[in-house]
């Protein structure tokens, strides 16, 4: 593909590089004045941690945000996410993409965050063509722009929400460094995702407040659609792995991640939940309990060890080679999309 290629060896050494691909890459590679690369690297550093311990936890939890409204989750539905197969493999996708941007490398031009960025930003601009170019099959009116840039904004500002959610009920108005580091982090991986300045904030108020207004702004409704992404996403396997310990892993991740969800991504806890067909029962809390103190003695030990000249960076060093392990696990990312198995739309306002 010319995209790969221009990726891995710039776009001027690509043969027949047509000028849309060139001005793409281009745009992307024009690194942005309104971020700070020691804080991005900063970031990625003191996320590691997080990435190798708890992340593989958490995403299940964090991709059952986006099934929440119908209008923003039909593009899913025409282009085929409805089965735990598909679902499983959106997971690791999602997964490869954010562990890459932890990675020492995150700012390097050829680096695999770059290439794996990229490759997501052309297949929803492909998605949002075919769809679009199929009058019979999508009402602008209706459901909007396919995957518009705000759709995004979950996925790559959903963990700073958090921070900065918690922040403002400290009391506090800015973000402590390490704090800002994190923030300036996921305002580099929206960037590369496409996502303009006006929708990365700085401030916890204004984090908060453009998630909040990206919430608000959309039209509400859940559906069978829905529910069956919901459905494919809770009963995805994410490992392969059916041995005791795979099993029990799974039992681990998946009460974990429920748990995750009620109290962090969705208003109403568990009757809310519940009503989107997830249900939290006392084997999810069990489940999410132990995972709990799993991840907190496992990160207790590597946050100690940062503190510690004589280890930070061996340390360091360990966590990448963590997370290069999962990244084999998760497999390679394949962001594409085929237009001649789409769903009719069939979503009523």
């Amino acid at each position: 593909m010319l995209l790969k290629e221009a990726c891995a060896r710039g776009v001027e050494d690509t043969a027949s590089a047509p000028e849309q691909l060139v001005t793409f890459v281009h745009e992307m590679e024009h690194f942005p004045a309104w971020l700070d690369k020691k804080l991005i690297e900063r970031g990625a550093r003191l996320e590691r941690n997080a990435y190798a311990h708890r992340a593989p936890f958490i995403i299940r939890g964090g991709l059952l945000a986006t099934f929440m409204n119908k209008y923003a989750a039909f593009p899913m539905v025409m282009t085929g996410a409805l089965s735990s197969k598909s679902a499983a493999h959106r997971v690791n996708e999602t997964a490869i993409f954010f562990t890459e941007t932890v990675m020492p490398d995150v700012l390097d031009r050829h680096g695999a965050a770059f290439k794996d960025a990229a490759m997501v930003r052309l297949m929803h601009a492909m998605v949002r063509f075919n769809i679009l170019s199929r009058g019979d099959r999508w009402d602008v009116k209706t459901y909007g722009i396919p995957i518009p840039q705000v759709d995004q904004m979950p996925a790559g500002l959903m963990s700073i929400f958090i921070i900065a959610r918690n922040a403002l009920r400290r009391g506090r108005t800015v973000f402590t460094p390490d704090e800002r580091a994190h923030v300036e982090l996921a305002r580099y991986r929206c960037f590369l995702l496409g996502l303009p300045r006006d929708l990365l904030a700085d401030t916890p108020q204004a984090v908060v407040d453009l998630l909040l207004t990206r919430h608000a702004t959309l039209r509400k409704g859940f559906d069978d659609n829905c529910a069956a992404l919901v459905h494919a996403m809770l009963t995805a396997d994410l490992t392969g792995d059916h041995s005791l310990r795979g099993q029990l892993h799974t039992w681990l991740e998946r009460g974990f991640a429920k748990v995750f969800f009620v109290k962090n991504l969705i208003r109403g806890g568990k009757t809310a939940a519940a009503k989107v067909g997830i249900d939290v029962g006392l084997a999810d809390y069990i489940a999410a309990a132990v995972a709990s103190l799993l991840i907190a003695a496992s990160m207790a030990a590597y946050d100690i060890a940062a503190r510690l000249p004589f280890i930070r960076d061996a340390a360091d060093r360990a966590l990448v080679r963590t997370l290069s392990k999962q990244l084999k696990r998760y497999g390679q990312a394949q962001p594409t999309t085929n237009a001649q198995t789409y769903r009719p739309a069939q979503v009523s306002a």
